[in-house]
């Protein structure tokens, strides 16, 4: 693996615990190793997940709205607080990547759409990478799976901010499949809600709804075992949520 460790560089904090500083698993966590080809992040919106994956992006020079090191594009929201306040390890550290952050997928559509147009001599060549045509003239999920299948190689490393928004539980099934067929040769870090991903074997599992951040078993989490329930029996599921308003 390429991107061995995350530290927390707590002392750089700032003294007024103001978001996301101020979030539980963030301030009580001080390194996570990312020793396995797959790591996820796991836990509840606003544990923090996301604003790790965040500053790992860009800590790699990665664009943190989505993108690589070569991508340079205006967007909201994308300046990663926490960036400055970690440290990376990698033996050997690579330039090579992508950050695909789920919620503005949609700004680094129209960035591309943009150098198609002012670079019309390289069309072909931008959106080569990504199933050869506009990622707005495919569905969400089908551009999803484009930038997987075309854009993703070797010797990289990956952060996936909740890839699972645009794609099926087909498609979910599909991109395990990319990561089965890459986990050799790259490296993921994904922050999800899907069962069916977490389900990938052997990646290391990392809950966030602790603090400090602790590795956790697949059939432990959450996720699991609230789908798991729901399956197997989805009227008493309903019968617990429901039991206020019929009462």
């Amino acid at each position: 693996m390429y991107l061995k460790e995350v530290t927390v560089l707590h002392e750089t904090f700032p003294s007024r615990a103001a978001y996301p500083f101020s979030i539980p698993s963030l301030r009580n966590t001080t390194k996570l190793n990312l020793d396995a080809p797959v790591t996820f992040f796991v836990g509840e919106n606003g544990s923090g997940k996301s604003t790790l994956l965040e500053a790992i992006a860009w800590q790699c020079g990665f664009h943190t709205a989505g993108g690589g090191p070569n991508n340079t594009y205006e967007a909201e929201n994308a300046e990663a607080a926490f960036g400055p306040h970690i440290r990376l390890s990698w033996l050997p550290k690579v330039r090579n990547g992508f950050f695909l952050r789920a919620e503005s997928f949609f700004d680094f559509a129209n960035y591309l759409d943009r150098e198609a147009r002012e670079l019309p001599e390289y069309r072909n060549q931008i959106y080569a990478s990504y199933g050869g045509k506009s990622l707005h003239e495919q569905s969400h999920g089908e551009s999803f799976l484009s930038l997987f299948r075309n854009r993703f190689g070797k010797q990289a490393v990956y952060l996936l901010d909740e890839p699972e928004a645009a794609l099926s539980p087909a498609r979910q099934l599909n991109l395990l499949s990319i990561l089965h067929g890459m986990r050799k040769n790259a490296q993921f870090i994904i922050a999800t809600h899907s069962p069916i991903l977490l389900g990938f074997p052997e990646a290391r599992i990392y809950s966030f709804d602790e603090a400090p951040i602790s590795e956790i078993a697949y059939e432990n989490t959450q996720h699991y075992q609230l789908t798991r329930r729901f399956l197997e029996n989805r009227k008493a599921v309903f019968r617990d949520l429901f039991d206020d308003e019929e009462s």
